[in-house]
């Protein structure tokens, strides 16, 4: 195979480039001719009728239909798996050549409609430009990054030869899988986990969030337009019962989720659960929550760390598994650091993402409701001192303060569950020790980051913070595919390592071949 060039993240847009902003605002502009159209049921090629749909709704303007996807039910997912396991007949052994050539083809065309893909992100899921962008450039960066990584593993060769023996030792795929993917990388998180599965030669039913179903039918629109088989990819719209139904059934290999911790857990109960019939053990990939922690010490350069707090904190309305939710403040600083953290908040621009605002809607009314209960119970036991209340009434829009909240500890309630908005604890420690137990005091360990310009600090940390992407004087969101494999502890998942060199392994089984001389 031809040597691909070496791998290079995606550069972001910089939006502050005339040229660059007249092309968002076009393809908002094109996207906006596209809304609520009708998506079909389509299995093996083929349309399928469907009694239901799932609507997608804008965030930012919960009147406003996205687009409208035939809802699959338990009954179609046999016929699904079956166009699956037809595919995986020949797609399996086809030469990993032509599957590295979907990835980059299909790299190379969302490339090229980087703009498009990031106006469907900010109608369909709120995002600003820059995280819009970011979503698009991550999801470019799977494809390319886990197309080289195949063609690596397609060379791989044992470290011994034995003797008197040839040996090899390939990487086979797993057979038909489930991808489930979230909502707030619907295009990132659902694209790699797509593309890992499949490049290994594994076909795949892929059930996205039911509230980002459209960015997922506009990425299979382009997996088909780059020449991919029928079945290789079935989409399956529709909400948890559907989800059981694929997670359960005997046929299918491995599942691949990424999502809340309990969502998480009853995937790898239902995967353990051996029905009659089932010949192997299924794989469950599992990339769940966080409750991630900043931690500022006395030496920090404050200003920095307060900005990369907020970043954290606050970037798509604190709606990243990676987001910053508690700060952990040395006291001796933790009264100045605070008053710079609740200007920067205040000061956050608030509203339309399409309109590129700081902060947007957060996605849908349910989790409105329910971030607005975590502040007000917080409320009840600290002080809030910035934000603390709703922007807009929900059907105007999801839109929630940029909240701060200090004079908390760490059992409280929101210093322990996962909140998924735009809400900061405040928490003081004594010391650096303090802080780091603190920091670990929670059943997640997915990011974190430490200002210091201590070494012998940054050191104790690299051993003692308990997370799978530990970042020093800088902000704990944004992990780069290639630099940054991500994947948490504990309760934030099985540590999979998205965007690292070990990620396609998990959607492989490994075979020793031996011939005698």
């Amino acid at each position: 195979m031809q040597t691909l060039p070496e791998f290079r993240n995606e550069p972001f847009v910089d939006f502050r480039q005339p040229a660059n902003a007249e092309g968002m605002r076009a393809a908002l502009q094109q996207v906006a001719q596209q809304l609520g159209k009708q998506y079909p049921l389509r299995i093996g090629g083929k349309d399928v009728q469907a009694k239901a749909e799932v609507i997608s709704t804008s965030p930012a303007s919960p009147a406003l239909v996205i687009g409208r996807h035939a809802e699959a039910d338990a009954a179609v997912v046999p016929q699904a798996i079956a166009a699956g396991e037809a595919a995986f007949a020949t797609w399996s052994v086809r030469p990993v050549e032509e599957r590295v050539e979907l990835l980059l083809q299909a790299a190379k065309r969302m490339r090229e409609r980087k703009f498009e893909f990031c106006a469907w992100l900010t109608f369909e899921a709120g995002k600003n430009w820059a995280e819009a962008d970011a979503d698009t450039a991550e999801a470019i960066d799977f494809l390319e990054f886990y197309a080289r990584e195949a063609v690596r593993l397609s060379q791989s060769a044992p470290r011994i030869q034995y003797p008197g023996e040839r040996n090899e030792f390939v990487y086979v795929p797993l057979g038909v899988g489930a991808v489930i993917p979230p909502w707030n990388f619907p295009l990132a998180i659902m694209a790699g986990m797509t593309a890992a599965a499949i490049v290994t030669g594994n076909t795949v039913l892929l059930k996205p969030s039911p509230l980002a179903p459209t960015i997922a039918a506009r990425f299979l629109m382009l997996l088909e337009e780059c020449g991919m088989p029928a079945g290789v990819v079935t989409l399956l719209q529709g909400g948890a019962a559907l989800g059981s139904a694929i997670v359960e059934h005997p046929a299918i290999h491995f599942i691949s989720f990424t999502g809340s911790k309990k969502v998480g857990l009853d995937i790898q109960s239902k995967a353990a659960q051996v029905a009659p019939g089932q010949r192997w053990i299924k794989r469950t990939i599992l990339e769940l929550g966080g409750k991630d922690a900043i931690i500022v010490e006395d030496d920090a350069d404050l200003d920095a760390a307060a900005d990369g707090v907020v970043a954290s904190a606050c970037g798509f309305s604190g709606q990243k598994c990676s987001a910053c939710s508690r700060v952990i403040v040395n006291e001796k600083v933790h009264d100045t650091f605070v008053q710079k953290l609740a200007q920067r908040m205040a000061a956050l621009a608030i509203g339309d993402p399409a309109e590129n605002r700081a902060v947007g809607p957060v996605i849908s009314e349910d989790s409105y409701n329910r971030i607005l209960g975590y502040i007000f119970d917080a409320a009840q036991k600290g002080k809030v001192l910035a934000g603390g209340a709703a922007q807009t009434p929900a059907a105007e829009g999801y839109y929630i303060q940029p909240t701060l909240i200090a004079g908390l500890t760490p059992a409280d309630r929101i210093c322990q569950e996962e909140v998924f908005g735009p809400v900061l604890a405040v928490l003081k420690a004594r010391d650096f020790d303090d802080a780091l137990a603190i920091a670990n005091d929670t059943e997640y360990g997915l990011t974190g980051a430490v200002y210091s310009r201590d070494e012998k600090k940054l050191k104790r940390a690299a051993a003692e913070f308990h997370v799978g992407n530990l970042y020093f004087n800088r902000k704990c969101t944004g992990a780069m595919v290639g630099a940054h494999p991500f994947g948490g502890f504990k309760m934030s998942g099985t540590d999979s390592k998205a965007g690292g060199a070990d990620y396609l392994l998990l959607f492989t089984q490994a075979k020793s071949i031996n011939y005698k001389l």
